[in-house]
């Protein structure tokens, strides 16, 4: 995501990453099939759950109600210290439907942004679990991934994404004794733009330096960042769409603070590649081919198709391409193709589309300098976490995915415009108050080898 530190999503005036386990709300995984494919189309179905975020969670005291987070500052005489706060606070179940707008039903899922119960919830972040305390991993070199998806009623300034991260399978469980809660509470989250909004990392409350968000009453940032290579699958709403891969010169989630989170002026100095390498169709100058009424219609459901193409046809091959396909009312859609000089071949995600992009656009050469596509299929082959996802935007109100940005360049330069939204568009206050309603739905979830999961009619 091109400003995922900037993810900093409104959830419940009391919530926060906790590591131990409260008992006052059993926690109950919503269902959801996905389906495993084979060479020449044939699919089993696979019964799976998804699990809350533990950042949205009610975090409480171990031996009461007392409330360990409210708003967007930490209860000080129950967190005085990061480790003292992991052991005084605990974690509860969530009601998925009633207070976070959290549905599924057979093979899909539905995020609905805002959800007002007794208190009023903005966004949610959902993982995919094997089973009740393992976090599905996938390997995807020289495989696809499939998936349905509607963005009719995402408005400029919402971004429903579907990503995966390289998180601990087990949520972080394992490795650090504090961490009672693990995957079944959503723990271990982590990205490539190290956010400081994580409440507890590697087992610790993320107290100190905690300052609480300017501009959202139920956010902050501490010290520390959480980082790790991300492969975005999905970053769109109705108006646009990208898909990008992060890498970072670590493994698995690393606890950062200052120069190697990329804080500030030194977003380039970060262990992470926080721009990634991105394709987005409109920004790659194809105006007329994603958005209403356009090649790719998002007024309805439409599949979305990802190949990851390695050098040999192997999964032991380095990883060399990021295809993308879609298939809407029975027809195949190749991705539209750039149009502008020196990037008129490409229609899918390389190195040497990286290279000529970031040349063309002037921008940092930052996913090379990490590892590029090798990385990102070094990854892979350890396993990552599948992330669904719906959320604005306080930082830069998600003008970099679907209008002109950074604000202050000609439009007309390559690389700037993104999307047609208003620059004026996405402000979180205005997309909450006249868009409660958006939702998302991700279904029919497959993967499997190359050419498996889909087909037209």
């Amino acid at each position: 995501m091109f400003n995922k530190a900037a993810l900093v999503v409104s959830a419940l005036l009391s919530v926060a990453i906790a590591q131990q386990v409260g008992t006052q709300e059993a926690e109950r995984h919503p269902s959801l099939t996905i389906q495993q494919c084979s060479a020449g189309g044939s699919c089993t179905t696979q019964t799976r759950s998804v699990v809350l975020d533990s950042n949205w969670r009610w975090l409480h005291t171990t031996s009461g109600y007392t409330n360990c987070y409210t708003g967007n500052t930490w209860n000080t005489s129950l967190c005085s210290s990061p480790s003292t706060c992991a052991s005084n606070c605990a974690l509860d179940g969530a009601k998925y439907s009633e207070t976070y707008g959290i549905t599924t039903s057979g093979n899909a899922l539905t995020l609905k942004f805002v959800t007002s119960s007794q208190q009023k919830n903005i966004g949610s972040r959902v993982y995919l679990l094997e089973n009740e305390s393992s976090y599905q991993m996938f390997s995807l070199k020289n495989q696809e991934f499939t998936f349905d998806v509607d963005v009719s009623k995402l408005p400029c300034g919402l971004n429903g994404a579907l990503y995966f991260v390289e998180m601990d399978k087990d949520g972080g469980m394992g490795k650090y004794s504090t961490n009672k809660a693990g995957a079944k509470y959503g723990t271990g989250y982590c990205d490539a733009q190290c956010p400081h909004d994580i409440k507890f990392i590697n087992g610790e409350a993320n107290i100190l330096g905690w300052t609480a968000s300017p501009n959202d009453t139920n956010a902050g940032t501490g010290q520390y960042g959480a980082c790790c290579s991300e492969m975005d699958i999905w970053e769109a709403n109705s108006i646009s769409s990208a898909y990008t891969p992060h890498v970072c010169t670590s493994t698995g989630l690393t606890r950062c603070q200052g120069t190697d989170c990329g804080d500030g002026d030194q977003r380039y100095e970060s262990i992470c590649d926080k721009d990634g390498c991105d394709f987005n169709s409109w920004r790659q100058g194809d105006q007329s081919f994603y958005g209403p009424g356009k090649t790719v219609n998002t007024n309805s459901k439409f599949t979305v198709v990802t190949q990851f193409i390695t050098t040999d046809g192997t999964a032991n091959g380095a990883l060399k391409e990021i295809r993308r396909i879609y298939v809407q009312n029975g027809k195949v859609i190749q991705n539209s193709y750039s149009t502008f000089d020196g990037l008129t071949q490409y229609n899918s995600i390389s190195d040497e589309f990286c290279n000529a992009q970031k040349n063309l656009f002037d921008d940092n050469h930052s996913f090379e300098e990490r590892g590029g596509m090798r990385k990102m299929g070094d990854v892979f082959s350890k396993g990552m976490v599948l992330v669904l996802s719906l959320w604005d935007d306080h930082a830069v109100n998600m003008l970099w995915l679907d209008s002109d940005y950074p604000t202050d360049a000609d439009p007309s330069k390559p690389g700037i415009s993104r999307g047609p939204c208003s620059t004026d568009s996405g402000k979180p206050e205005d997309v909450e108050a006249n868009s409660p309603d958006a939702t998302v739905i991700y279904s029919n979830i497959k993967y499997g080898p190359l050419n498996s999961t889909y087909r037209a009619s």
